[in-house]
């Protein structure tokens, strides 16, 4: 399907040229390259006003390697407080959690939390399972200091936008099946879940900001080393292969009608809604990719506020 100008929310509409180019932008290796140059030169490092932010190194537990995180939490807090793991997007291969600083402070200014996001190795740099595996090792960091970070450890949350909606899902299947820690909700939003969707003709779309041509470019990047050796795809590369939904946490969760993502996502809250596991889901009707990112439009300020709602919602439910 070729998503058509007058298929879109009629807001959106006026955005409709300018970034239907974006998916051919994030399509070749150079481009790509070029975007992440730029933001590690001008967005890294970049401090949040308003918060206390830090940044440290630690060592990956699988190769030698130092993850950069980025550590968030209120002013002059001295109460111990949750921690809300945030996995930034960029379809595994581009950004950096600096740039998430909107969407980082509005959960700490909705309710108090420490906020760490990891600037997690990117699949044009280092395929599966190095992102899935620094996001990991960021949770049990982060449960192993508890006391120098003053937080809570026994109930995490979880959260990200596209890719990192898909690294939200995988972290929470993880932790389900290790038992290695304990995640009261999590929020992998308009999440990036099945490899398989460029492949699908029923499911093939062509739409502005993120379509199923980046989508195959982004997926063949993560999942290199695994084609190259011929190896099974594992549900912790591509959550959508998971069949097993119990004892996994509530979800918060929103999507667009008219991006790739449409459809795994729905089918991924009705797989954990015959679970009986509480989910928040709302669907935007003629919304591309990213649409919540479109400043000043009535259908982003609808989803931004589903987002910290109902995030609010389940940190009083499951936090505290």
């Amino acid at each position: 399907m070729k998503v058509k100008k007058q298929m879109l929310n009629k807001e959106l509409r006026p955005f409709y040229n300018k970034y239907r180019v974006v998916p051919k932008v994030l399509s070749k290796k150079w481009s790509v390259k070029l975007i992440n140059d730029f933001i590690n030169k001008t967005i890294k490092g970049r401090n949040i006003e308003g918060l206390d932010c830090d940044e440290i190194y630690i060592p990956s537990t699988h190769d030698d390697y130092q993850i950069r995180l980025r550590i968030y939490r209120p002013l002059d807090n001295k109460k111990q407080l949750p921690v809300l793991l945030y996995i930034h997007g960029g379809g595994y291969i581009t950004g950096i959690p600096d740039s998430s600083d909107t969407i980082i402070k509005k959960f700490i200014l909705t309710r108090p939390c420490v906020v760490i996001a990891p600037d997690y190795r990117k699949a044009l740099t280092k395929p599966y399972p190095a992102a899935l595996n620094d996001c990991y090792d960021t949770l049990l960091w982060a449960k192993g200091h508890c006391d120098d970070l003053n937080i809570i450890t026994d109930k995490f949350m979880v959260a990200g936008h596209s890719a990192g909606g898909g690294l939200s899902a995988a972290v929470t299947l993880k932790a389900r099946d290790t038992k290695d820690i304990n995640i009261a909700f999590q929020m992998p939003l308009y999440p990036m879940l099945d490899d398989t969707q460029p492949f699908d003709l029923k499911r093939f779309i062509i739409t502005p900001t993120w379509d199923s041509r980046s989508n195959k470019f982004a997926w063949d990047a993560y999942l290199l080393d695994l084609h190259k050796k011929h190896l099974d795809i594992p549900a912790y590369a591509s959550p959508s292969r998971n069949h097993d939904y119990h004892d996994f946490p509530p979800t918060i969760t929103f999507v667009g009608t008219l991006e790739p993502f449409y459809w795994e996502t729905v089918e991924y809250v009705q797989a954990l809604e015959k679970e009986g596991i509480d989910v928040a889901f709302k669907i935007f009707e003629g919304c591309f990719h990213g649409f919540d990112t479109v400043v000043g439009t009535h259908i982003s300020n609808e989803a931004i506020h589903f987002t910290y709602d109902y995030f609010a919602k389940f940190y009083d439910k499951y936090v505290i």
